[in-house]
């Protein structure tokens, strides 16, 4: 899905404000939404409507100090990438700002292209978060379990693994399986089983359906395609299967998780 993304400027003085509000409202050319706040009681109100992807903050105003800012938007479930910007260097905030996750300090005057530096490493970083976020919502407990007692698994279930992996979108039997991996059906059966926890049919159904959570979150697909592209024949059947280990259907998940 690409949402516009919200880049909010607060500082007290004007001439300041309105500089960096231009200078990356031109970088961005319509492709983020840049708003400027002359305070941070103004700037709360802001976010309290939407939410804020990168905060560009003076760290002293005369209301509170642009860390105080930092803390409170936090406070509202907001955590916006953090750009400090300082008349002068005063290093006595850089650990506080360091411990409340601020990505960069920046000293003024600064420089459009230093300005600009910082806010596409600023993005960077968020788009990192945002996938890693969306990693972490759509985990499934039992695969990520498994993930993390990789050592001690067999070469056969660990190539199991990568191959379901490749061809998640279509049909995956246990013999075609165990023949890539040189193993008798039933032997493989009961080898998966033991190393994994799960058999083989409820290994593929759980990376099947956290594939299509990835799929909800993250596209405007239609969900007969996500069931397709998740190797199910008809959106029926995934929808009946989904709603049964997520206890909603794919469409509410999808607006849930928006």
């Amino acid at each position: 899905m690409n949402h516009i993304k919200v880049i909010l400027i607060v500082d007290d003085e004007e001439t300041t404000r309105k500089g960096l509000t231009k200078t990356l409202e031109i970088w961005s050319n319509g492709k983020h939404e840049v708003i400027a706040a002359a305070t941070a009681k103004e700037a709360l109100a802001i976010v309290e409507k939407k939410r804020i992807h990168i905060l560009v903050t003076d760290i002293c105003m005369p209301d509170i100090t642009g860390l105080e800012l930092v803390k409170k938007i936090h406070s509202l479930n907001q955590r916006p990438v953090t750009l400090i910007i300082s008349g002068h260097s005063e290093f006595h905030f850089a650990q506080e700002a360091i411990s409340l996750g601020v990505l960069n300090y920046l000293v003024k005057p600064v420089s459009k292209s230093k300005l600009i530096e910082a806010v596409e490493a600023a993005f960077e970083k968020e788009a990192s978060q945002e996938r890693a976020g969306i990693l972490e919502k759509s985990a499934d407990p039992a695969l990520v379990h498994i993930s993390r007692e990789q050592e001690g698994v067999k070469h056969p279930v660990k190539a199991a693994y990568q191959f379901i992996e490749e061809h998640i979108d279509r049909q995956i039997s246990l013999k075609e399986v165990a023949d890539l991996v040189h193993l008798n059906s039933s032997y493989f059966s009961v080898l998966f089983k033991d190393q994994t926890g799960l058999t083989f049919s409820e290994y593929i159904t759980r990376t099947r359906l956290q594939h299509a959570k990835q799929l909800l979150m993250t596209t405007s697909m239609p969900i007969a395609e996500i069931a397709e592209q998740s190797g199910y024949q008809t959106a029926k059947y995934f929808n009946r299967l989904f709603k049964e280990y997520e206890g909603m259907t794919p469409g509410a998940y999808r607006k849930s998780n928006r």
